[in-house]
């Protein structure tokens, strides 16, 4: 699979499909969803941003590349202290690649070794990409494989991912993650909702590629999953601005003891649970907790209204948020949060 991602930062156990699936509108896609056609039978037509967007970005990647690089620092060095260095990075596609490359680099940095790093695809209610799996199995030792992706909201794909490893004896279904507001997983940067400037862009921000697809008439029993090369966005495309943007503010001549990071005592899917119950919310599918998953929200579904937490009202994180609520004309509720900063709630079209 082909990226604006150089081929020595990562390789994409993809198939290629341009041309062959026309992305649909977010209304489309979400009445579709809602029927009940899969999300990876479909690609989403990709947000174009404002001028004005771009500029709510462009400030947030200032202000928040420091912090993220910490968080990034924070993970590869647990990463190198409870795994190792004889490790095969596997990041989840496509919000993983980037997260991926920055622990592939820091590591390279700080560590002086040069740790293989692929991009698989796994997707919720239907699995993990096993000829992509199949394909490292033959090439690295089961204890290799280190999975990674940039957050995690409520922790669904992690749930995808300890029921698929499974059948797969030496591989450990462990996921390292740059945030972790869910509180589920020791190998992150941080259990706080942290911005990540890589959630408030799409294809542009990833390599120009698309979200994953699998759909039987397009990807075959010996296929990769699928995803465009959106070639079209190359004179936009902001990969290696955002990975350099963020490398800057590496600091890797230190030691880094083993800290205890602080985290809400219970799970992220609690609070989720307890936002449905308070929405009216039979699907908790339709809610999308923490920074990373409302911007995806606001990019590419229907969103019915964002939750902001009442101590982060003015928050600098939220910006693109906010802004991204305007342009759509989703109202922006205060609701009290404990593990996450803001939610998104997607509108279920049956009530329209």
């Amino acid at each position: 699979m082909r990226s604006s991602y150089r081929e020595e930062d990562v390789t994409l156990l993809l198939k290629d499909i341009t041309g062959m699936v026309e992305p649909q509108p977010a209304m489309v896609r979400e009445r579709l969803i809602q029927s009940g056609r899969h999300y990876s039978e479909m690609l989403p037509v990709e947000y174009v941003p404002t001028q004005k967007y771009m500029e709510v970005y462009e400030e947030a990647l200032r202000r928040f590349a420091g912090p993220t690089a910490a968080a990034v620092g924070k993970l590869a060095d647990r990463i190198v202290q409870i795994k190792g260095r004889d490790i095969v990075l596997v990041s989840l596609a496509r919000a993983g690649i980037p997260a991926g490359i920055l622990v592939k680099h820091f590591i390279s940095q700080k560590y002086q070794a040069n740790v293989p790093h692929y991009a698989i695809s796994i997707i919720r209610d239907r699995g993990i990409d096993k000829n992509a799996m199949k394909y490292l199995l033959e090439r690295y030792q089961p204890e290799q494989l280190l999975f990674l992706d940039g957050w995690i909201g409520k922790g669904a794909i992690l749930g995808e991912l300890r029921k698929d490893v499974c059948a797969y004896k030496g591989v450990s279904s462990d996921i390292a993650v740059i945030a972790d507001p869910a509180n589920v997983t020791a190998l992150c940067g941080t259990h706080d909702d942290i911005l990540i400037p890589s959630s408030c862009l799409n294809a542009t921000v990833s390599g120009l590629i698309s979200r994953t697809f699998l759909r039987e008439d397009i990807i075959g029993p010996d296929d990769f999953h699928g995803a465009v090369y959106y070639e079209a966005l190359r004179d936009s495309d902001l990969s290696y601005k955002y990975i350099d943007a963020i490398e800057r503010h590496f600091v890797t001549d230190t030691d880094a003891p083993m800290e205890r990071d602080c985290a809400v005592e219970d799970y992220g899917i609690d609070e989720v649970r307890a936002l449905a119950r308070a929405f009216g919310v039979e699907d908790i599918n339709l809610i999308k907790p923490g920074i990373g998953e409302t911007t995806r929200v606001l990019l590419r579904r229907v969103p019915w209204k964002v939750l902001i937490d009442e101590g982060h009202r003015q928050n600098p994180e939220l910006s693109h948020v906010i802004r991204l609520a305007e342009e759509k004309n989703v109202p922006v509720e205060c609701y009290p949060l404990r593990h996450y900063k803001c939610c998104g709630l997607i509108r279920k079209l049956a009530d329209t």
